[in-house]
């Protein structure tokens, strides 16, 4: 595994990208005012109780992070006979794209927090930036890097000393051995197996290329 990286700079491209059958992607997005759209743990719990309800049938979650005011995901979108399955299980017209059934199954989570965020917060108004931010994942160079800035996101933002101490991050449920719905197989062999995505995360702020970038 190459340890030399390169990421372009967010750009106006990424609130336009398409979703593509079987494409890796990674999907963020923060809060209209950068307020916190968590404040409580139940607020991070049914966040991601939602994302698992309206779009664990479309994608693979491989990594991702909750921060205070935004959130990364590092996801896979499903192969065709998934989505067709998708498509007949709710009805919809055959010649739906995946890009418009992955772009209606996340409107339809923000909405669906928002709207709950909302009323427990005595708030009005939209909560989420839009459109929402997507990048296509082209190479795996990008992919590898990736994972670690996802993972490092708590540290960077000074809300963990540690970004492994941080919770409400894949990065526990990829080392430890308990039931989950991420792709840890898939991460693991990628990186040969724990040891080494370990050993990879405790040196990644040296491996990063100082351009590694991103608007979130």
């Amino acid at each position: 595994m190459k340890y030399w990286y390169f990421y372009d700079m967010a750009s106006k491209e990424h609130y336009h990208t398409h979703f593509e059958e079987g494409g890796f992607y990674h999907i963020y997005n923060r809060t209209i005012d950068s307020k916190p759209m968590f404040k409580n743990e139940g607020n991070y719990l049914f966040f991601l109780q939602k994302f698992d309800k309206y779009l664990s049938e479309v994608l693979d979650v491989y990594v991702y992070c909750l921060l205070d005011n935004h959130f990364h995901f590092l996801v896979r979108i499903k192969d065709g006979c998934d989505l067709t399955s998708f498509k007949i299980k709710h009805q919809l017209p055959e010649n739906v794209s995946a890009h418009e059934m992955i772009s209606k199954q996340l409107r339809i989570f923000f909405q669906s927090y928002a709207l709950a965020f909302n009323k427990q917060q005595n708030r009005i108004g939209t909560l989420f930036q839009r459109p929402f931010k997507r990048v296509w994942i082209d190479n795996m160079d990008y992919f590898t890097t990736l994972i670690y800035y996802i993972h490092s996101n708590p540290q960077k933002h000074n809300l963990a000393s540690d970004f492994r101490l941080w919770k409400w991050s894949s990065y526990h449920a990829l080392i430890s051995s308990k039931t989950t719905k991420i792709k840890r197989k898939e991460v693991m062999d990628w990186f040969g197996d724990v040891h080494q995505f370990i050993v990879f995360h405790n040196s990644g702020k040296f491996l990063i290329n100082t351009t590694f970038a991103l608007e979130d």
